[in-house]
């Protein structure tokens, strides 16, 4: 695993919207680790191997990240913002954030009070930011409606193999996908594979459905994130056990593919790798969701990494989970052939 390449990944601005930096650095990666490297018109990067082959395997993971979006701004010079993607609110207040505008990064600070901090139902039209403006005029110099605001966090590697870092959802995904096109290669994958960096996951997941429409493939792979039961996470009578460390997580589902599910399974007992189960009762909220309904209809199947924290501007996961999530959907994609039969009977 190119563990500083995942770093990059992690520190770069990637809102909903505003992916093009972060595409670039996939692009220019996977140049001399795939056999064929696009981009589309939505920004979606594909890494591919074996292009010619009739079975084709795409597993998706999406760049973007939630953050905010500068609306308008006040008289005082203080930014009004809206939320891009499933943001909470309340982590923002007194925290210091990154304005992305068109000549690079300004920096600003979330206003705070004694107020707000007691408002648990703060929403993101109630967020001020003070970036040090003079006045509104003075602000409008540097910063320009539309612009999207970040958390000011960096990546930090805590003990035990862990990492902590803003919007790991989903960026480790995309580059779970990235790392296993090119480990599938290595290892000799014989079907076509392809991985995609979508973009606009957060806002409607329309970067996967463009990318699976021009694919056409025969299985798509969802890689992302899932919460955990073990620090402030799910009701384990919902969905599940999950657990950092614990290996990478298979979704059982009623619209996930009962086959390619157990085709996962296979893979990992031959890796003699640990794997977590969760469930889902209906949609995943991933880029799964819309690939299987794309074309004629695509079987696909969810393969997540357990993340504490989603959605805050300090998540925190597992190296080793990222590592195991790579071989297995290598080891995967090497045990599938041309004539692989997903019919259940």
């Amino acid at each position: 695993m190119d563990k500083k390449f995942l770093f990059d990944v992690l520190s770069t601005n990637s809102v909903s919207g505003t992916e093009i930096a972060i595409e670039k650095k996939f692009y220019d990666y996977m140049q001399d680790k795939a056999d064929k490297v696009t981009v589309d018109e939505m920004g979606n990067v594909t890494a591919c191997v074996n292009p010619d082959a009739s079975f084709k395997v795409l597993m998706t993971g999406h760049a973007d990240e939630i953050g905010l979006m500068v609306t308008a701004v006040g008289e005082d010079g203080m930014l009004k913002v809206t939320n891009i993607g499933g943001v909470y609110a309340t982590c923002f207040p007194g925290h210091k954030v990154r304005v992305h505008t068109k000549n690079g990064v300004i920096y600003g600070a979330v206003v705070n009070s004694r107020q707000m901090a007691k408002n648990r139902e703060l929403t993101a039209k109630d967020l001020r930011i003070d970036i040090g403006a003079k006045d509104k005029e003075d602000a409008l110099k540097y910063v320009s409606l539309g612009d999207t605001i970040t958390f000011d966090t960096d990546v930090r590697e805590l003990l035990n193999g862990r990492i902590t870092a803003r919007a790991m959802d989903d960026r480790i995904g995309a580059f779970i996908v990235m790392s296993a096109v090119s480990r599938a290669r290595e290892k000799g994958a014989s079907i076509g594979v392809y991985g995609t960096s979508t973009t606009g996951e957060e806002v409607g997941a329309q970067g996967a459905y463009f990318t699976a429409s021009r694919i056409k493939p025969n299985i798509a792979i969802a890689v992302d994130v899932t919460y955990t039961s073990d620090n402030a996470g799910i009701d384990t009578a919902v969905t599940g056990d999950i657990r950092v460390d614990g290996g990478p997580v298979i979704c059982n589902c009623p619209t996930i593919h009962k086959k390619v599910n157990s085709l996962l399974d296979n893979a990992a007992k031959s890796l003699n790798m640990t794997v977590q189960y969760e469930a889902a009762n209906g949609r995943t909220g991933t880029d799964g969701d819309v690939m299987t309904r794309t074309g004629i209809g695509v079987p696909f199947a969810l393969v997540s990494i357990p993340l504490r924290y989603m959605h805050s501007p300090a998540e925190v996961g597992s190296l080793k989970d990222i590592e195991e999530c790579i071989e297995l959907l290598a080891q995967f994609l090497c045990q599938l052939t041309e004539d692989t039969c997903l019919k259940p009977f």
